[in-house]
């Protein structure tokens, strides 16, 4: 993940928003389901054409998602559990964004179903390698924070400058290459996966 490479930096800069949090007494898994509550918003946005209402409720999962594990770290109850939670509901987020996106009509259903596969079997394959004795492996070219940004970009886009090439607009372009790099994604962890299983 390209954006993952710039972690603690971020880290630096949502410090000062965790210590109010923490004071505020707001717990790390309120911020998990706070996450789920606003990507199944942004999903029913788009699905209604709401696309700004959309873009700005997965802006809302992304921060949600920064901050419940910084708060888990900064209490010190990072824990299994926590883990646990947090992976289940960042897939549902993914399949409530992006089947918004393509219910909305920003793409025809078989793009979005290549565009959601690729999303569900990357992030699959990055926490199947733990199971199977490798260790979890988030390598490849598109992360879970590189998809966040990028709905956000190509939602401002579709807002502000809209319009569509071939017959889609900037999010139906971005559900396409959300299943090339997610499929390939998915690719390249298998392979590490299976180098690293063919070593032991």
């Amino acid at each position: 993940m390209t954006l993952d490479q710039f972690r603690p930096q971020v880290q630096g800069i949502i410090q000062p928003v965790v210590d109010l949090i923490r004071k505020i007494g707001i717990t790390p898994n309120g911020l998990t389901i706070a996450s789920f509550l606003v990507s199944a918003l942004a999903g029913i946005a788009f699905y209604a054409g709401g696309i700004a209402l959309g873009t700005v409720m997965v802006a809302f999962n992304a921060v949600f998602d920064a901050l419940d594990g910084a708060l888990a770290r900064d209490m010190g109850i990072a824990g299994i559990r926590g883990d646990f939670l947090d992976h289940v509901i960042d897939r549902y987020a993914d399949i409530f964004i992006i089947t918004g996106i393509f219910a909305g009509g920003a793409a025809p259903w078989p793009i979005g179903v290549f565009a959601l596969t690729g999303v569900l079997m990357s992030s699959y394959l990055g926490t199947q390698a733990q199971a199977v004795g490798v260790g979890r492996f988030y390598g490849g070219v598109l992360g879970r924070a590189d998809r966040l940004v990028l709905i956000i970009i190509a939602g401002a886009l579709t807002v502000l400058i809209p319009g569509e090439v071939y017959g889609l607009n900037y999010l139906g372009w971005l559900l396409v290459i959300f299943g090339i790099l997610g499929h390939y994604t998915a690719f390249q962890r298998f392979a590490h996966v299976w180098r690293q299983i063919e070593k032991r």
